[in-house]
């Protein structure tokens, strides 16, 4: 497997665009609707948010992926088209219905998406006036232009893209993610457009899918909320010609792999893109009694505001992490736990090793990335997250978001 340049673009027979519609404030002039178009139909697979406050077009789609076949993705931001009633409703079926009438295919095919403010209606003229010229102008080298047309706060696009040999022939995987703050695990406020031009089966491609972002996405947090709009989806339109990969053979297993890549890829480019973030750190849980226990004690560490404050800070305080580790809900030993960040022992058997090892920790507190390793000494399950610090930059940005 290799990375390549590009991103939903990059696999067969995939085109994209995105333009200007009038969405976001006129002095701001920012892409704010996105076109993805597949040559083909095929396979769609999808992954919602389980926040219950849902937006229209998560309703929508999910009602579309009981069909299991997709033609393009249509995505706006700057108005998330959420707490808007039948209004919304309307508005997310219009958009679905008004690219299937541009594309000549059937409206299940299309899926929406939209991410912004939530509450307002959605002006669906701008959308109605601009997608003519919108879908002309999608191209193989789009990729770029759609992935910036979906960004809210965010400060750079994210795409990538992999290619590899599955079935006898090139596979490639593609896509573009955009979010920045409400990141939280199961989903945040994010949302994430994969394309690849394989041959697979929807159900395998839905489990794929599901491991990917289980692996990824909701192994990130930036702020601990979760949003009423995440979606990621998978479109699979065939045309690398490879043999038909099927759930449980090598080539699954491979494609798996090129799945998670791309997705894990998309994830920590949302958290180093997140909201006022200076730090990206992975929470490694190891020692626990089950895989759940595990992921307990890791998203209770990287969601604890002391911690990610303390990492801003540069502060060695291992004391915060222990306080969340006792507060997880998991049964645990104190006097079993160790600690190490960034390599450096911290707490050993749950004792602290004095002022020389805090010294080296505030070595590791300035850097970038680390990793804080966490064994609880009890079994063997192990899990892992990824977190960031928190900020005055997040505060400010989330103080005046509407304005």
């Amino acid at each position: 497997m290799k990375t390549i340049p590009g991103g939903v673009t990059a696999p067969i027979g995939f085109r994209a665009a995105g333009v200007y519609s009038g969405i976001k404030k006129k002095k701001k002039q920012q892409l704010d609707l996105a076109l993805v178009v597949s040559d083909h139909e095929g396979p769609v697979a999808g992954v919602f948010t389980t926040n219950q406050v849902v937006a229209a077009p998560v309703i929508l789609d999910r009602l579309h992926l009981k069909q299991g076949i997709g033609r393009a993705f249509l995505v706006n931001s700057g108005n998330a088209n959420a707490c808007t009633g039948s209004e919304g409703m309307e508005a997310a079926q219009e958009m679905a219905q008004l690219a299937a009438t541009t594309l000549n295919c059937a409206p299940h095919t299309i899926f929406v998406g939209s991410t912004g403010v939530i509450g307002q209606p959605l002006p669906i003229a701008c959308i109605r006036k601009a997608l003519p010229a919108l879908a002309a102008r999608v191209t193989r080298r789009g990729g770029a232009e759609a992935a910036a047309a979906i960004m809210t706060t965010d400060l750079k696009p994210k795409q990538v893209a992999v290619r590899a040999q599955l079935g006898g022939k090139l596979v490639t995987v593609g896509g573009m993610a955009k979010g920045s703050g409400m990141i939280h695990p199961n989903m945040a406020t994010m949302l994430g457009y994969l394309t690849t031009d394989a041959a697979i089966g929807q159900r395998a491609l839905q489990s794929a899918l599901k491991q990917a972002v289980d692996q990824s996405f909701n192994c990130i947090t930036v702020d601990g909320d979760t949003s009423t709009n995440d979606t990621v989806l998978c479109l699979a339109n065939g045309m690398a010609g490879n043999r038909p990969i099927t759930a449980g053979s090598a080539d699954f297993t491979r494609f798996c792999a090129m799945l998670e890549t791309v997705c894990r890829t998309l994830a920590l480019k949302i958290c180093w893109d997140g909201e006022g973030v200076t730090k990206v750190v992975r929470v490694e849980v190891t020692g626990a009694e089950s895989p759940k226990a595990a992921k307990q004690v890791a998203q209770t560490v990287a969601t604890s505001n002391l911690v990610k404050t303390a990492l801003f800070g540069g502060d060695a305080n291992w004391g915060r992490v222990m306080a969340a580790l006792g507060r997880a809900g998991v049964p645990l030993d104190p006097s079993r736990i160790s600690l190490q960040f960034g390599g450096v022992p911290m707490v050993r058997k749950g004792l602290g090793l004095g002022r020389a090892a805090e010294r080296q920790l505030t070595k590791v507190f300035k850097t970038k990335e680390f990793t804080i390793l966490i064994d609880l000494a009890q079994g063997k399950a192990s899990a892992h997250m990824w977190t960031t610090d928190l900020s005055y930059e997040y505060v400010r940005i989330n103080a005046s978001y509407r304005s």
